[in-house]
């Protein structure tokens, strides 16, 4: 009987785990050949067969990248924008998203409403009233009024993040620092924020990827060379006819693929905990 209810349990196991591996290769296959691409030679990147692996590897399209665009400089750019909005961000989200869990008022719930709501904006909607605003401001083609609008729209996405993770810290806590003295303040940032470790990695992760990779805005709002960012700089490989210079665009977008990765190697632990935390307790 035990032998019958275990060979479909077994059975069940190994096809989730060929299902799983199916989906890791699904996910993993776009980046391989990237990274496989950027290797190739002109030669064979213009053949009529495409081979899975460069026959004969060789770093001349990384060469031309650097040669034919300021990729260091943008990626600084980026890296500046990126960190600078995510972590103003989240500094903003923390309180606020604290306020709106624990003094529940109509308008607390009218702003969470609002916050889901403003999701659905699509970028062209508001892109000319931003360009006038920040027209007005003198902040088009700069850094700090790029950082200001990605401060912005990452703000609703941090705020509905983090107000999960508030939730699942024990009010009994906050009670007994009450009780021994500490003010709002010194609750929040000695007792809550501890707490919202795992939260916090995790929000910062995702704001700081989208405004990495983000395109639209950048290439609307920068236009000096000296101030543009990775994915701007990416659409120069492509021809004034739209033929892409695809062995130097490849190597340039693994370059820009790279930080990313990073992030996520080093934060994988606390990220993935942060999401279970915010899923289950949430």
């Amino acid at each position: 009987m035990n032998a019958s209810r275990a060979l479909p349990r077994a059975a069940g196991r190994a096809g989730q785990y060929v299902a799983l591996l199916c989906y890791l290769v699904f996910l993993a296959f776009p980046l391989l050949w990237l990274l496989s691409t950027s290797f190739k030679s002109a030669r064979e990147l213009g053949s009529i067969d495409p081979t899975w692996l460069p026959v004969h590897p060789s770093l001349d399209n990384y060469r031309a990248a650097f040669d034919a665009q300021p990729l260091l400089h943008s990626a600084l750019n980026s890296l500046i924008v990126a960190v600078s909005a995510s972590l103003i961000s989240v500094a903003i989200a923390v309180p606020a998203a604290y306020v709106m869990v624990r003094h529940k008022t109509r308008v607390g719930q009218a702003g969470t409403a609002w916050i889901l709501v403003s999701q659905m904006f699509p970028f062209v909607l508001v892109i000319i009233p931003l360009f006038l605003v920040l027209k007005n401001l003198h902040m088009i083609d700069s850094i700090p009024g790029l950082i200001i609008v990605y401060v912005v729209w990452n703000l609703p996405f941090s705020l509905w993040m983090l107000q999960g993770y508030v939730k699942s810290v024990p009010t009994s806590l906050e009670e007994a620092a009450a009780m021994d003295g500490a003010g709002r303040l010194r609750t929040l940032t000695s007792v809550v924020l501890p707490l919202l470790a795992p939260g916090l990695v995790a929000t910062l992760m995702f704001s700081f990827v989208t405004a990495w990779n983000e395109f639209f805005f950048a290439l609307v709002l920068l236009k000096s060379p000296e101030n543009q960012t990775m994915s701007v700089i990416l659409t120069r490989f492509l021809g004034a006819e739209g033929v892409a210079d695809l062995g130097p665009l490849a190597a340039a977008s693994v370059l820009a693929t790279i930080p990313s990765l990073v992030f996520f190697a080093l934060l994988q632990k606390k990220l993935v905990g942060g999401m279970l935390s915010g899923a289950v307790k949430g």
